[in-house]
């Protein structure tokens, strides 16, 4: 059975996948990360999907709630490495992904995160 490892980076998640999703593993993760984000209470979320060739409005659902999901829950989410392929079929299925923020690859997206989680602080200590 697959299993999409989530890895702990300092105070981020990193999830990189290496497939493409199937309905049944796009729950799991969403299952399994929301798990991870209450157990290592993470300021960001990282999601590597270079490898993924082909999304579906289920798929794109599920990303938008993993971000929901996440926010609720105090963390940062940013997608990383979107094949334009995969960029045409969101927009052609007029798929938003509300939430999620993008990156073009994990350097920028781990930047995001990083500039986020200090903006935040700096202004939770000018409170």
């Amino acid at each position: 059975m697959e299993r999409i490892p989530i890895l702990k980076m300092g105070q981020f998640l990193l999830v990189t996948i290496q497939v493409d999703l199937y309905d049944r593993l796009a729950l799991e993760l969403e299952e399994n990360l929301i798990r991870a984000i209450t157990r290592h209470n993470p300021r960001g979320v990282l999601i590597d999907i270079s490898a993924v060739s082909i999304i579906d409005s289920f798929m794109g659902r599920i990303f938008s709630n993993i971000a929901r999901m996440a926010q609720l829950l105090d963390a940062e989410t940013v997608v990383v490495g979107m094949q334009p392929a995969v960029a045409i079929t969101l927009v052609e299925l007029g798929l938003p992904l509300k939430g999620v923020r993008t990156a073009l690859n994990v350097e920028r997206g781990m930047d995001l995160l990083v500039n986020k989680v200090d903006t935040n602080e700096n202004a939770t200590s000018n409170d």
